[in-house]
């Protein structure tokens, strides 16, 4: 038997959705993930947490094809994402939805349009059918009565809200979260909290957060792996993390200056500096 993100699965019938193995990244010579290997188990709402410029965004970039790793390999439901075609890769992307860091609707089209425009481009559905399934993700995001409505009609909470619906328009086998909580108040953070717990749920899709909101997020996700200086150095379910003694688990969460991840950054002595030390 195996542990992973507080469930139980019998080794044998465990097919993770997601696995990097030994996958190392670099921009140009700076290092950005090192030897880093993960799984995720189907159906699991599992987020990456770490300071900023510690690689995560970039894990979402590698999952996507974005960008292909150094070293190691990156799997998305039994395809070696490195290695796919380009044809194979588009057909990989089709099953992926992504919600971006501030919603980016496309401030042309109304909401209707907005969440429609997946189904234009990748389906031949009838314009009847279009309809009732972009009425029926905006009802499952509560707001089926601004599909008339322009992006800059909407407040910001209700602007991801739409993007949410836009990005489960196709129901998606994988959902990639990139800082989905970034600028909004504390209502519309725990609205969309709650919708994308209730929508993985509903839609048995795999997910992967990138997301710096501990205490919301440990609300609703399933396990964490934390990155810092390019590995990861803790992980656990969200009660693991909650009672970690592990000093950047802690550093992390509750959000202190200094730590492992120090105030200051690296320097030559100060005193020398100054000129008062002989």
């Amino acid at each position: 038997m195996c542990l992973l993100g507080g469930y139980m699965y019998n080794e044998t019938d465990y097919k993770p959705f997601i696995e990097l193995k030994n996958v190392s990244f670099s921009y140009g010579t700076k290092p950005i993930l090192q030897d880093i290997s993960l799984s995720i188990p189907q159906g699991k709402l599992v987020a990456i947490m770490g300071g900023s410029g510690c690689g995560k965004t970039t894990l979402l970039r590698l999952l996507s094809g974005q960008v292909k790793p150094q070293s190691g390999s990156v799997w998305v439901d039994g395809c070696e994402v490195n290695r796919l075609s380009d044809r194979d890769l588009l057909a990989l992307r089709r099953r992926l939805g992504m919600l971006f860091q501030f919603g980016a609707l496309f401030t042309d089209l109304n909401v209707f349009e907005n969440v429609a425009f997946p189904l234009r481009e990748h389906t031949q559905l009838p314009e009847a059918m279009i309809r009732d399934l972009v009425l029926m993700k905006l009802q499952a995001v509560g707001l089926r009565g601004t599909a008339n409505l322009m992006p800059s009609q909407l407040s910001g909470g209700m602007s991801r809200r739409v993007a949410l619906a836009r990005a489960i328009a196709l129901d998606p086998a994988l959902m990639l979260y990139d800082e989905p909580f970034t600028g909004l108040d504390p209502i519309a953070l725990g609205t969309i909290a709650v919708l994308i717990r209730r929508l993985n749920d509903a839609l048995k899709t795999t997910a992967v957060m990138v997301t710096h909101d501990v205490h919301v997020s440990l609300n609703i996700l399933d396990y964490v792996y934390f990155i810092a200086e390019g590995r990861i150095v803790a992980q656990g379910t969200p009660h693991e993390v909650r009672v970690s003694t592990d000093p950047f688990v802690r550093q992390f969460v509750q959000g202190e200056a200094d730590g492992p991840v120090r105030l200051h950054y690296p320097a030559a002595d100060y005193a020398a500096e100054l000129g008062l030390k002989q």
